[in-house]
């Protein structure tokens, strides 16, 4: 039906009512029902000529994709349905990106809606991931404003109520990063939410913003996010198969029907390392290393082949430990990961998320020098060289102590730390009562550095000695015996810490993790040093491959020395070779 025959009908149906003088007459039975009938076949009609038209402008936008564009999203929506996942891992990390590079570097990929979903036939799974990489791609490479923010928390619950159904789970297969970078990108569009709504309630004076956050209390509340976390791993049993591959089990066996799926499995053991993260996002340290129980940091898997997801996990144990005041748990964490990223640079430097790794790894650099401040202890060669490029004149000034070392610490601590976030909605009534979740831990962690700040002084004059007599040392630090006393007790507790040996991460025993000790009888301090015996072998080892490394570099810069040498030889024994002719034939 055209344009002109809905306008026609419409003209008729008003000729035929609005001469009606409603005041002076009442409405036959018959005259409402016939009004009825017209109205009623009116909206159809124009339903269907608005449909008609939407078809129209969505096959004209599909229309006018570039050719690689249409014959990428073809051919990804084909391998998805045969869980190819080969062909799938191949699309998703190489085609994607190397298309967002030529085309969307700038502006957003194609609307899932309009464009893609007539383009694929609305294959609704297809286009939940589909719209789950476009908002990805619209956090990273521009600004989502507060629609977009809401939009993508939709898609989300489409996305799990779709996985999460009881009456049909899917059988669909993912790669293994796909499915890591959904949890990570749903956990950081979860904090960037809840940032941007403390920002805008405490900052801005846009009201309708802010009604708008009053509108949607659900929309990215911790509540929801947890939920989908902890279903994922109750779903899977994805703990009761780990506990089962660790007392030597079939996991197969506790798995369930769901749990034996790929994806269930999957996501379920990155919904692990996810709650990791959001309990640290919350402050729950405890609660956050408890959750990592029944993963073995030391046992390699398949899942171990995500880089993203083991920085993430060592990241956060890492600071998990640095705020329970378990310094050499925390170094022993970031020594590890730090290791592995030094000698893995050449891949991540191809990598696409390079940038991202480049950051976490500064980040972990400078918790790095917090704790080495506060615990000294000897570090990897390589960890220790690059510690003193990045943050070397940093943790010269946090190892004197004293009161000029507090804004380093909480220089590096605003730098380095997750992005801490309330629990629940902000006030929206009295703006100025919202507390800065940063600032806060940030406080409580300086009342455990200000407690140490005499330490390094101690530090050093106790290495000097044997046994010391109280009132001496007291002349030395400038400060009175009672005084001093507290501050003793002080650094012997800091020296006693918590170390994990094996079981869950919350587990260990209370070691002395100083080279010194001390001992107070009456006024005279005895003092033990325990020296740390260096490897020699492997300190020779690694040197003697620095040298034939330099070696190598030596002769492949100055090739033409070399030829040169060997010319000038030659030239030598060809002049003594006539020489000799001449004198035979003299």
């Amino acid at each position: 039906m055209d344009n002109e025959q809905v306008a026609y009908d419409y003209d008729d149906f008003i000729q035929k009512t609005g001469d009606y003088d409603f005041e002076d007459d009442e409405p036959l039975a018959t005259d409402l029902i016939e009004t009825e009938t017209i109205d009623e076949e009116l909206l159809l009609k124009q339903q269907q000529l608005f449909q008609h038209q939407l078809q129209l402008q969505q096959q004209q936008a599909a229309a006018q994709l570039p050719d690689a564009i249409r014959n990428f999203i073809l051919y990804f929506q084909h391998c998805l349905k045969e869980n190819n996942v080969y062909d799938l891992h191949g699309c998703y990390e190489n085609t994607f990106n190397r298309l967002t590079e030529k085309f969307y570097k700038n502006t957003p990929w194609p609307d899932p809606h309009e464009v893609i979903a007539p383009l694929v036939e609305n294959d609704q799974p297809f286009v939940t991931l589909y719209t789950e990489m476009y908002y990805r791609h619209l956090y990273a490479k521009l600004q989502p404003d507060l629609v977009d923010r809401f939009a993508s928390y939709d898609n989300y619950c489409v996305w799990f109520n779709y996985v999460f159904d009881p009456n049909s789970p899917t059988d669909l297969e993912l790669p293994t990063n796909w499915a890591w970078d959904i949890i990570d990108e749903f956990i950081y569009q979860f904090n960037s939410f809840a940032l941007y709504r403390s920002r805008t309630v405490r900052k801005s004076h846009n009201e309708e913003e802010i009604q708008q956050l009053r509108d949607h209390p659900q929309a990215w509340s911790s509540y929801g996010v947890l939920n989908v976390l902890y279903s994922f791993i109750q779903k899977s049993r994805i703990n009761e198969q780990l506990e089962a591959v660790r007392d030597g089990r079939d996991p197969d066996e506790v798995a369930g029907s769901d749990g034996s799926r790929s994806l269930y499995k999957t996501l379920g053991y990155f919904s692990i390392i996810g709650l990791l993260r959001v309990h640290t996002l919350l402050g729950d340290f405890t609660l956050a290393l408890k959750t990592m129980e029944s993963i073995d940091l030391n046992k390699k898997t398949k899942y171990s082949r995500v880089a993203g997801a083991q920085f993430t996990i060592y990241y956060y144990v890492g600071f998990c430990y640095m705020m329970l005041r378990r310094y050499s748990d925390a170094i022993k964490a970031f020594s590890h990961i730090l290791l592995f990223i030094s000698r893995s640079k050449s891949f991540h430097n191809r990598s696409a998320q390079y940038d991202s790794v480049t950051k976490r790894s500064d980040q972990m650099y400078a918790l790095l020098a917090i704790c080495v401040a506060l615990c000294p202890t000897r570090l990897d060669d390589s960890i220790h060289t690059t510690l003193r490029e990045k943050n070397g004149e940093q943790l010269a000034r946090m190892q004197r102590g004293g009161e000029e070392s507090l804004p380093v610490f909480e220089e590096l601590f605003t730098f380095a730390s997750p992005k801490f976030m309330m629990l629940g909605p902000p006030d929206y009534e009295n703006p100025a009562n919202n507390i800065d979740p940063l600032q806060h831990h940030l406080k409580v962690f300086m009342m455990d550095v200000k407690n140490t700040m005499l330490a390094p002084t101690l530090r050093s004059y106790l290495k000097l000695y044997t046994t010391l007599n109280i009132e001496k040392l007291a002349t030395f630090v400038e400060i009175s015996p009672e005084e001093l006393r507290s501050a003793l007790v002080v650094f012997k507790q800091k020296s006693r810490q918590v170390r994990w040996t094996e079981g869950s991460l919350l587990d260990g025993e209370v070691v002395n993790v100083s080279d010194l000790d001390i001992t107070l009888n009456g006024d005279l301090i005895d003092i033990s040093e325990a020296r740390i015996v260096r490897k020699f072998g492997d300190w020779f080892l690694r040197n003697a491959a620095k040298y034939y490394a330099v070696q190598d570099t030596i002769a492949n810069k100055n090739p033409t020395v070399e030829d040169g040498k060997e010319n000038k030889e030659h030239g030598k024994r060809r002049e003594r070779r006539e020489k000799g002719g001449e004198k035979s034939s003299k």
